[in-house]
């Protein structure tokens, strides 16, 4: 028997949930497909990180509003995310960063994010486990902070079938039907879907499901690694997000310990999921400069996950040219999980024909045809 819905979204991970949670409470009848587990790709692999400090202003908009979403994630959908917000502190060793941050912290400002710039001394008190040695400035918003991805995956999948969304897992999208640039359907490991638009939130593996519709996503799979350390005693209790920007090197709190990532230079692009060792020596040497406290702490677990690359390290958010109600949200490079909330009122408002609450035409795939790259400077 065929099936029908309304919108099907492609990929059951923040970005998808959202979307589909937005989607049902405006009333559209919705199917989200998964392949797998819910968050099981990249979403849950994230470091949960949630931060407005961007160069970008869709950014910063994205990001603002998502960061209002998780402060009332307990209120609608209704969920307990853990959401701690101490700040993300970015430490500055380049003439060429401080400026770009300050300039960023005015435009910041503009669109109403409290960030700020720092002394070294001041960043130093911030974060003691640093070293200030080579530092020019800081850069600092009390507002960001990090919460529990598995939580906000769980929470808007229960909010989206309170609402009436159906979710499937272990279902997987094998092909899309279009004619004369008209979506047809959807063929899925368990049959037809009768439809007429898609939403494709699948991440890193985005470009492949584009291609089903014969629409190219250019996004590309790089892995990225992260630690938690073993128990540090006297942590302190409102360490921010710390990010030495020059390196990429960062850490949070996360339990007793610190989850600690940095990306490495050397990483060729695909779907590699295995955890290695090739980064641990960039990483040791980042520790020693910045954080060398931590140089002899052991570490309790380690994971890997997919970064959905773009050309120009900034998403694609928008509706295809090429084929009617093909809508897309991928490439985010590193900041999908934070901007979730705000991404999926976007393709909602998309989806319903209405202008979207932040203004994405500039995210739009279109760019790449025109040479009218968008870079995000704020990307580790």
């Amino acid at each position: 028997m065929t099936e029908r819905a309304e919108v099907i979204v492609v990929g059951g991970g923040v970005m998808g949930l959202s979307t589909a949670f937005h989607l049902a409470e405006a009333g559209v009848d919705v199917l989200l497909v998964e392949r797998d587990e819910l968050g099981s790709g990249s979403t849950c692999r994230a470091a949960g990180g949630v931060r407005a400090q961007f160069s970008d202003p869709a950014n910063i908009e994205l990001a603002r509003r998502s960061l209002a979403a998780f402060e009332r994630f307990g209120e609608r959908p209704g969920a307990e995310i853990d959401l701690r917000q101490h700040g993300y502190l970015f430490l500055l060793d380049d003439e060429a960063d401080v400026a770009a941050f300050e300039a960023g912290v005015r435009l910041q400002n503009e669109l109403g994010v409290p960030s700020r710039m720092l002394s070294v001394e001041q960043a130093v008190e911030l974060s003691p486990l640093i070293v200030g040695d080579g530092l020019l400035a800081a850069a600092f918003s009390p507002t960001d902070g990090h919460c529990t991805p598995e939580a906000v995956v769980q929470g808007y999948a229960r909010g989206a079938r309170r609402l009436g969304a159906r979710i499937r897992q272990h279902c997987e999208v094998t092909g899309i039907d279009v004619a004369d640039g008209v979506i047809t359907g959807v063929r899925t490991t368990e049959g037809l879907v009768d439809t007429s638009t898609v939403v494709v939130t699948a991440g890193a593996w985005s470009a492949a499901v584009g291609e089903m519709a014969g629409v190219s996503l250019p996004v590309v799979p790089l892995r990225r690694q992260i630690i938690v350390t073993s128990e540090i005693p006297d942590l302190p209790a409102e360490l921010p997000m710390t990010i030495d920007f020059g390196t990429s090197f960062y850490f949070h709190p996360e339990g007793p310990g610190l989850l600690v990532g940095m990306s490495d230079p050397d990483q060729e692009p695909g779907f590699h999921l295995v955890t290695g060792d090739e980064w641990l020596p960039g990483l040791a040497e980042a520790v020693q400069r910045r954080a060398p406290s931590l140089a002899e702490i052991g570490i309790a677990h380690r994971w890997a996950g997919l970064y959905e690359m773009s050309p120009d390290h900034n998403a694609l958010i928008g509706e295809s040219r090429e084929v009617g109600r093909l809508l897309y949200a991928t490439g985010f490079s590193g900041h999908a999980f934070l901007q979730g909330p705000a991404v999926g009122e976007v393709l909602r408002d998309l989806v319903l024909g209405v202008p979207p609450l932040v203004d994405v035409t500039g995210l739009s795939v279109d760019r790449f045809a025109t040479s009218s790259d968008r870079p995000e400077l704020n990307c580790v």
